[in-house]
């Protein structure tokens, strides 16, 4: 395609043109997706769990007789979990997940089992609507243990997916005066795109200053960087934690620094992290985990699960936190107008309870709540890993990851990455680097004179019959490529290397043609 044919593309986002290289790459006989994120595993401990619980529950309703032919109760909360241990006697799948479950998960035995059978059944609203209370209890162990703590008391709201955590926060956000037109926000960039996206719609209309990674692969925030979180107009910052799609995590040297500059300068700074890749790097600490206070965490269960249809995620915020204090700080008005249906006190509401509100429209308050099978099956989720003392599973979706990402850097000639903060999820290829490195600068320099970067992405889709996700979208250098490592066999990541060499070798060839050479 030439230059000019690329132009209605490039203020789309990736994950738009995503579309379009689908409808070219199905052309051919071989299709091969590597652009979009969902996994190609599923965690099946946790589901058939799920299911046998299902099954129990059912039969748990029809002890005190039906009302009719297909009319149940409820299941009744005494002696429940002597009951389900009875029915897990036979050994049904996923027995040895809720026997476990129940014995380690502490507190009342009866309280959680009669919750998770209710929440199967899905038999009432979600009560109270921020998240069932044996859920959140369970989640937020869970979470202490992917996000390396936090030590301080914090609550959650369950929501449906990471997506609508991040809609939530900058609802609420906006609603409450505390982000406006105008406002600035920083965010580390490459970043998932939809992040640089919303700040500029209308509703929100903020100032957006990209707080840039260094592009040398390890793609960490230079002191250069930081130091634009010191300027006190800035009023958030927005992180993903460890990077989409750059796969890396923060290092300790950069949280240090980030942490020196709220507390020493900024202890009024709003920090946003998304921290759903964080089970893929080993150690992970979450700024969530660092600086509580400041700090608002998104989490979803989907990529580490294979769950991206259940959508579930979660919001957690620090029981002391500075949006609290900000909202504590305005004149009551505006809590009153918005907030009087709710509380005899509007202006006493946490932000973590607006959020809620405000995902209904306030009025719809006593209603909101994320439904309960979709809550039971996320307890379920981070009971399978917090009764994995072994961690076996943890182990084995990241060996899967490792051998995917090692195949695709041997095909392109690259050592397999060692650094010890890349997740392995996605890779991001600076195709300019890789011609540099491989064809010599010369080749490298044509190339970007001559050939618009959406050309590799068309290229691969129309001639090869592959779809990787161009990183200009993500704030990522103009030549790179976003490839997921979830969602395609070991053997294919070979073949999309194999691939790019032939795309490589086209420009090769053409910058030879051109007599440049």
């Amino acid at each position: 395609m030439e230059a000019e044919a690329f132009r209605r593309f490039e203020r789309m986002s990736p994950f738009e043109i995503k579309d379009e290289l689908i409808r070219r790459a199905h052309r051919g006989r071989v299709f091969l997706n590597a652009g979009r994120g969902n996994p190609n595993w599923i965690a099946t401990r946790p589901r058939e769990a799920f299911f046998t619980l299902g099954r129990f529950a059912l039969q748990d309703c029809r002890r005190g007789g039906e009302f009719a032919e297909g009319l149940a109760a409820a299941p009744a909360r005494e002696g429940i979990a002597a009951r389900l241990a009875a029915a897990l006697a036979d050994g049904p799948p996923g027995a040895d997940l809720l026997r476990a479950a129940v014995d380690g998960a502490g507190g009342d035995p009866d309280a959680l089992v009669h919750e998770l059978a209710c929440a199967t059944l899905g038999d009432t609203y979600p009560q109270p609507p921020r998240m069932l209370p044996q859920a959140e209890r369970i989640v937020a162990a869970y979470l202490r243990l992917v996000l390396g703590g936090p030590e301080a008391p914090f609550d959650l709201f369950a929501t449906e997916g990471g997506t609508a955590g991040i809609c939530d926060v900058f609802r609420s956000l906006r609603a409450n005066g505390l982000l406006a037109p105008g406002d600035a926000i920083a965010i580390g960039t490459p970043v998932f795109t939809p992040y640089l996206e919303i700040p500029h719609l209308a509703d929100y209309a903020l100032r957006v200053l990209p707080m840039e990674a260094a592009g040398d692969r390890r793609f960490q925030y230079p002191e250069a960087s930081l130091r634009l979180l010191e300027d006190p107009s800035i009023k958030a910052l927005l992180l993903v934690n460890p990077g989409n799609p750059t796969s890396v995590a923060i290092a300790p040297e950069g949280m240090a620094r980030i942490a020196a500059i709220v507390r020493g300068k900024r202890p009024d700074l709003l920090i946003v992290t998304d921290d759903v890749y964080a089970t893929f790097v080993p150690g992970f600490r979450s700024l969530f985990s660092e600086l509580p206070r400041n700090t608002v965490a998104l989490y979803s269960f989907s990529k580490y699960f294979g769950c991206t249809g259940w959508r579930l995620g979660v919001v957690a915020v620090a029981r002391d936190n500075v949006v609290d204090a900000a909202l504590a700080a305005q004149p009551g008005a505006l809590a009153e107008a918005r907030y009087a249906s709710l509380s005899p006190a509007p202006r006493e509401m946490r932000f973590i309870d607006r959020m809620v509100a405000d995902s209904r429209d306030v009025a719809l308050n006593h209603t909101a709540g994320l439904s309960l099978p979709q809550q039971a099956m996320m307890t379920l989720f981070a009971l399978a890993e917090l009764t994995d003392g072994d961690q076996d599973y943890r182990r084995a979706v990241n060996a899967l990851l490792h051998r995917r990402s090692a195949a695709f850097a041997g095909a392109l000639g690259f050592d397999p990455e060692r650094n010890p903060l890349f997740d392995h999820y996605y890779g991001l290829l600076d195709l300019d680097f890789w011609m540099r490195t491989h064809l010599g600068e010369a080749v490298a320099a044509w190339m970007r004179a001559n050939v618009h970067p959406l050309d590799i992405a068309f290229r691969l889709a129309e001639e090869h019959g592959i779809v990787l996700l161009p990183g200009g979208g993500f704030h990522a250098p103009g030549w790179s490529a976003r490839v997921s490592f979830a969602n395609l066999p070991c053997e294919a990541y070979a073949g999309i290397g194999a691939a790019l060499r032939a795309v490589v070798g086209h420009y090769e060839t053409a910058w030879r043609a051109a007599g440049a050479g």
